[in-house]
């Protein structure tokens, strides 16, 4: 391999600096109004007695169908978070230079649908001991993660992850890579891959689970 494709191919697996990150813009991603398939707006003002966390599995695509067909979820949406540069394009985020994963925001009803219960999805749906990778999809865009918007969310995450490596090793799985972060700034996804399976029903999905069910015991803190 030549030098320059290594060094291409390298950057898949290694996290820009805020400094060596592409700038971006300043112009937000524009969107439709509604979600394809819940007929709900795909930004904010969110009911007010909602709850929202963004995830990250692997493609948007497939994880973002998951959760649209899950009771007491409102709408979803998919984007960036995780890195550095504003407002990113698809094609800048598969550069690796960006910095973020693809992601699902993931507005729901939680006297439909609990926290923990997002949370098993989220574990059991794909392989999160995978690093910078998921699947056959290479790169720091495809890495797991979870993106909280408070310390009691963030608090259950870890207490979820905490569970779900003793089963997953109890498996034969290795360690978990999840990062647990604070949400930052949400950056929606061109309007193409909002609800891409929906439209595209046979379309690529990429995700794969461990087969391995998520303890629920975390339910009696919540």
């Amino acid at each position: 391999m030549e030098v320059g494709a290594m060094s291409l191919w390298s950057r898949k697996f290694e996290m820009p600096s805020a400094d060596s990150a592409l700038p971006g813009r300043d112009a937000a991603m524009p969107v439709p109004p509604l979600h394809e398939v819940l007929g709900q707006p795909l930004t904010s003002p969110f009911p007010s007695d909602s709850e929202n966390i963004v995830v990250g599995m692997g493609c948007f695509w497939g994880a973002e169908r998951i959760f649209w067909e899950t009771d007491g979820v409102l709408t979803t949406a998919v984007g960036y978070a995780g890195g550095f540069t504003q407002n990113p394009t698809y094609e800048e985020v598969c550069s690796g230079l960006t910095g973020h994963n693809e992601v699902v925001l993931v507005v729901y009803d939680p006297k439909i649908v609990s926290y923990v219960e997002i949370l098993q999805l989220f574990w059991e749906n794909h392989d999160p001991t995978q690093g910078m990778r998921q699947g056959n999809d290479l790169g720091t865009q495809y890495r797991s993660g979870i993106y909280v918007s408070s310390e009691q969310q963030r608090m259950l995450a870890e207490l979820s992850r905490q569970e779900f490596q003793s089963a997953l090793a109890d498996a034969g799985f290795s360690a978990i890579t999840t990062e647990i972060l604070h949400t930052g700034e949400f950056y929606y996804a061109e309007h193409y891959h909002q609800q891409y399976l929906h439209k595209v029903p046979n379309g690529y999905c990429g995700l794969g689970g461990t087969g391995v069910a998520c303890p629920t015991g975390i339910a009696a803190v919540e």
